[in-house]
């Protein structure tokens, strides 16, 4: 574990997709990074969460400096998480990453945690920088998600908006969210992605079956890796296990990123 008087974590917030205020926080090595990434937090889930912290920091020990926000409407950022659906977090991801290129330099890198990998995915092609993108439990389809929603998704189609508790809070679901979140073409983004991409997932991962990442490698085009989280549950609550991701990443980003000049 890189100690952490040898990292700096600086709070960060620009504009959003939708026009709100959105907080993020930099992880930065003290000496210049070799590259910078871009990591997107589970669905509901927040810069702040475990694997958001660990394996950002974790990459910030190794090198790369890492920006993690929060989408619109969850964490600290402003706006109405109701109002929001995948569309908008794939354009919050992109306004993060003109962030970094205004302030210091584009991300060469994606990261996505479970629904955020799917947001990297939809988000690579609009970032000309990015050399490699890589996923960590990731749904192959987005409508994987309405698999969390199964006993308020009636509700939501008759009545056009739900409350759902998810993970102990609750959250409005509105219709637009399903209709958006049905739309989306993974499988062909995955086949036109154009860089180097890592599919990290593990075997007895309890939310995202790991047929999922069997899926995303498949559709994929060489040059792409699989690598299994041995015994991590899907939120990558222990220690070791988010770790061990952010050894992978950058072990595997050493052959994809180039060095920060200037």
């Amino acid at each position: 574990m890189p100690e952490r008087d040898a990292l700096t974590e600086t709070r960060v917030e620009f504009t959003g997709s939708r026009g709100q205020p959105l907080a993020a926080r930099l992880d930065r090595p003290r000496t210049p990074p070799r590259a910078y990434a871009l990591f997107a937090h589970c669905f509901t889930c927040g810069k702040d969460s475990v694997a958001a912290a660990r394996v950002a920091r974790g990459l910030a020990g190794r090198g790369v400096a890492v920006l993690r926000l929060d989408f619109t409407g969850l964490g600290e950022s402003g706006g109405d998480f109701g109002t929001t659906d995948f569309t908008s977090n794939v354009d919050d991801l992109v306004r993060a990453a003109g962030h970094l290129r205004e302030r210091h330099r584009a991300p060469a890198l994606l990261v996505g945690h479970s629904l955020g990998g799917a947001a990297v995915l939809a988000a690579a092609p609009r970032v000309p920088e990015v050399r490699a993108v890589a996923t960590i439990g990731a749904p192959a389809e987005t409508t994987h998600v309405l698999r969390l929603l199964a006993d308020s998704r009636a509700e939501i189609e008759r009545t056009g908006e739900a409350a759902v508790r998810l993970g102990g809070r609750t959250f409005r679901i509105r219709r637009a969210f399903l209709d958006d979140i049905a739309a989306q073409p993974q499988r062909e983004r995955v086949a036109g992605l154009g860089v180097p991409l890592l599919v990290l997932h593990s075997p007895v991962d309890e939310l995202v079956g790991v047929d999922n990442a069997r899926r995303i490698f498949d559709a994929a085009r060489h040059p792409k890796s699989f690598v299994a989280i041995d015994g991590a549950d899907h939120l990558l609550t222990r220690a070791r296990d988010a770790e061990f991701v952010a050894d992978v990443l950058a072990a595997w980003g050493a052959r994809q990123l180039p060095p920060l000049s200037g």
